[in-house]
């Protein structure tokens, strides 16, 4: 027969299991709601631009369910050590992936007036930055479920690509739009675009340094590399 003790035990397992599975359910939302934006992007499809911005509500709800799950934790249970660092976490990561599930929304919906333009560039770039973002944020949700240090490093140290396609992009446009009046609405757009998926990767990234802190017990110790100098490009019209 179990005792007391053993029943809490178990009781306190199961808790931190159902944290684990409302951070695993929301992870997929959020990689969903990526999926279906850069779908719209790159295939000008209405119904999955509909699709990304419809789930972010469940992607809201998730979140706040894990925020009310760990207050409950931290009053009734009060962790310490390891148990801490993993309930707090998951507060953390939850955060980053709602902000990750708004960005995505964000594009679907500017995906939508995009439809009304005629784009005067190719979109190969953005692609080839869509790719990699949802390489990463798939990465990092194996790495929340397993704990895993080696695949958050992994996700942590790939940011810096992203951040050099977005700076590629941007020069880009902006080259676009002082080079023809009329593509500055559509380029605006697509810049918009490019920033939200390039901040998506950032919060992957952070999801990364909180997933390896949980797992190591420190901080990841170097500076997070970051190739993003958009904000002082000076872009100049060729002679």
């Amino acid at each position: 027969m179990a005792t007391d003790g053993e029943h809490v035990v178990r009781s306190y397992e199961q808790e931190l299991k159902r944290l684990d599975t409302l951070l695993a359910e929301m992870g997929g939302v959020v990689e969903n709601q990526v999926a279906l934006a850069a779908e719209a992007i790159m295939s000008r499809d209405g119904e999955a631009a509909t699709r990304a911005v419809e789930l972010d509500p469940r992607a809201d709800a998730l979140e706040r369910e894990v925020e009310h799950f760990v207050i409950r934790l931290l009053a009734l249970r009060q962790p310490v050590a390891d148990d801490l660092r993993r309930v707090v976490a998951a507060l953390k990561i939850a955060g980053d992936f709602e902000r990750i599930g708004d960005y995505a929304a964000n594009v679907a919906k500017r995906s939508i007036v995009l439809d009304q333009f005629n784009l005067p560039l190719s979109l190969s770039a953005l692609a080839n930055m869509a790719r990699l973002v949802q390489q990463n944020l798939k990465l990092v949700i194996d790495a929340v479920q397993q704990r895993d240090p080696d695949m958050a490093m992994q996700v942590w140290r790939s940011d810096q690509l992203i951040d050099d396609l977005y700076n590629t992009i941007f020069r880009e446009l902006i080259t676009y739009m002082m080079e023809d009046a009329r593509n500055i609405t559509p380029c605006t757009h697509l810049l918009f675009i490019a920033k939200n998926m390039e901040r998506i990767g950032d919060h992957a990234t952070n999801v990364a340094e909180t997933v390896y802190y949980t797992a190591v017990g420190r901080p990841i110790e170097q500076a997070r590399p970051k190739g993003d100098t958009s904000a002082y490009a000076v872009v100049r019209p060729e002679a």
